[in-house]
């Protein structure tokens, strides 16, 4: 009986507070309705104060207000987790006040918005970059900012995720085969990516697939592309003498020497 009746209450509660809530949006009371507005930001009722921000942004454009209500309206976006339009906000509030004390944070959002919106890196990574350059421009714009090294950080981890990317699409390359693509895209890879842990592993797919491309190649391209294994061999063993695809590297080698000694 008593749940029954705190249903009862409770569901009360909450059609009186949905009449309150229409009858304001109704009203012409600007005032009364950013003070509601802030009210509910502050109880983290989020989307409450969105409909009341949006519809005040015009009405208090130009006046000292007009900031503070455009930068609450534009967290509501990230507080609801609508990433895309909370980027866009952020970066707008930069443009329209470029001289508030918020605008470095805006700056850093907009970056951060981007990162959050960064799919798996087996998707298209178009947001991946831009969020590359927007927090580049962030840390361009503000170098002394405390939020440069987290700005760093992202930027780490959205390079990483393209260097998977990347690494998979070479390693589907050598699944299939494809002894041309695989040696293409992996001097592509350890030149865009010189530190990259993937490096060690690619170089030795390089190694092998220049080894199984000359033994399967015409007479006139058969010599050069076995003299790339012995080229590629030595500069692996320089980087990575302790490698655990040393042994196996070492054999591409004696036998593309054998080859050649055979030509």
């Amino acid at each position: 009986m008593k749940r029954e009746i705190y249903f009862i209450f409770t569901m009360l509660l909450f059609i009186s507070s949905c009449n309150n809530y229409n009858k304001l949006l109704k009203s012409t009371n600007y005032e009364l309705k950013l003070e509601k507005a802030n009210h509910y930001y502050e109880k983290k009722n989020y989307v409450r104060a969105q409909q009341l921000y949006e519809e005040l942004i015009p009405i208090f454009k130009g006046s000292e207000k007009s900031e503070e209500i455009y930068y609450k309206y534009t967290w509501t976006h990230f507080y609801t987790g609508d990433y895309a339009l909370a980027q866009f906000h952020f970066k707008n509030f930069v443009r329209q006040f470029p001289s508030s004390e918020k605008s470095e944070e805006c700056f850093f959002m907009n970056g951060y918005c981007y990162y959050l919106n960064s799919p798996k890196y087996s998707l298209d990574q178009t947001a991946t970059i831009n969020a590359i350059k927007e927090m580049q421009s962030f840390i361009d714009a503000y170098p002394e900012s405390k939020l440069v090294d987290s700005a760093n950080t992202i930027i780490n981890l959205l390079h990483y995720k393209l260097e998977k990317k990347e690494y998979e699409i070479i390693k589907q390359y050598r699944m299939l085969d494809d002894y041309k693509a695989v040696i293409t895209a992996g001097i592509n890879f350890e030149k865009d990516y010189p530190d990259s842990p993937y490096n060690e592993e690619i170089r030795f797919w390089i190694i092998e697939a220049y080894y199984l491309l000359g033994i399967n190649s015409i007479p006139s391209k058969k010599k050069e592309r076995l003299e790339k294994v012995g080229e590629y061999y030595l500069k692996f063993i320089s980087l990575h003498p302790q490698s655990n695809f040393l042994k196996p590297a070492e054999n591409y080698y004696i036998k593309s020497k054998q080859q050649l000694e055979s030509l």
